[in-house]
């Protein structure tokens, strides 16, 4: 008799126990973990295309890899192309992720646009950049819509030596471009017969280290040595100088999708925004966190506090 009550009670422990892990770990539909990531291992499963920005895509890049090492069923490739091309897939449902670097009612008709949902991962400065040989080191936002219009060709002209200006732009869909032009220029430009026009920013870069007299504008996730970094109206593009609203050329990094995201999906935007990516990656590759701003910017871009 008192064996068969000691496995009765042995029995009633052993689902007791079982129905408390089910309990603690039955809250996570999407294999998310309490901290906003997948769970490592965790059964969520599904393919991500994430396209748009190539000012974002070094991030995305980075923590996307991390992020499968972690979650073995889901796969995610990430393509540049510039912000207007990720915003028009994502609406148009070719991609999962739509990278931009503006607010999607800036570059897609207002239906098109109701239909996104911004998820905004991080904020970036945009610079304007010259060749290492350029002995400038501080544009005006007059002398910056000078030489973007053609007004200005050559340097000697904002304070330079004698030297032709080579200007290196991006597209029209690019959402860098329409960053700096914004915030730097305040008007759209036309693109001058005898401009570059690159799609990436890794090839701005290379063509401005190489080309002599050159100027084009990146993000701060791209600078290094190879370029020369100009200040704006005296202002140094720097985290900051961004952060208290000093420096005003810049952006919020928005991941859009059409509608609320699907597990997977949700489970790595959750991972974008967990401390390991925003207090890790974010850094480390030159961005800034969206929380760490002390100044909000809307789609109009009115500034607030």
């Amino acid at each position: 008799m008192k064996k068969t009550v000691v496995l009765i009670m042995a029995l009633v422990l052993t689902f007791a126990l079982a129905a408390c892990g089910k309990d603690n770990n039955g809250g996570n539909d999407n294999g998310a973990s309490p901290t906003g990531s997948a769970a490592p291992g965790g059964d969520v499963k599904g393919s991500i295309l994430a396209a748009g920005s190539s000012a974002l895509q070094p991030l995305v890049d980075q923590a996307s890899k991390k992020f499968m090492d972690k979650n073995s069923g889901i796969s995610i490739q990430v393509q540049g192309g510039g912000s207007g091309q990720g915003l028009t897939q994502v609406a148009e449902g070719q991609a999962t992720i739509g990278n931009s670097d503006v607010f999607a009612e800036e570059k897609l008709d207002a239906d098109k646009a109701k239909g996104l949902v911004d998820h905004q991962v991080a904020v970036v400065g945009i610079a304007a950049v010259v060749n290492p040989e350029v002995t400038v080191d501080n544009l005006t936002k007059q002398q910056l819509i000078d030489i973007f219009t053609g007004k200005v060709t050559n340097w000697k002209d904002v304070g330079g030596k004698d030297e032709k200006i080579q200007i290196v732009n991006r597209p029209k869909s690019s959402g860098t471009r329409a960053t700096f032009e914004k915030y730097a220029l305040g008007e759209k430009t036309e693109d001058l017969q005898g401009s570059i026009q690159e799609d990436s920013s890794g090839t701005v870069k290379k063509l401005v280290k190489e080309t002599p007299g050159a100027i084009g504008y990146l993000a701060l996730s791209y600078l290094d040595d190879s370029v020369k970094t100009v200040k704006y109206e005296g202002v140094e593009a720097k985290e900051e100088n961004i952060i208290n609203g000093t420096y005003p050329v810049w952006a919020y990094e928005h991941m859009y999708t059409k509608g609320e995201p699907d597990a997977a999906t949700k489970a790595f935007l959750d991972y974008m925004m967990s401390d390991d990516v925003q207090n890790g990656d974010v850094v480390e590759l030159g961005y800034i966190s969206a929380n760490k701003m002390q100044v909000k910017r809307d789609a109009e871009g009115n500034i607030s506090k």
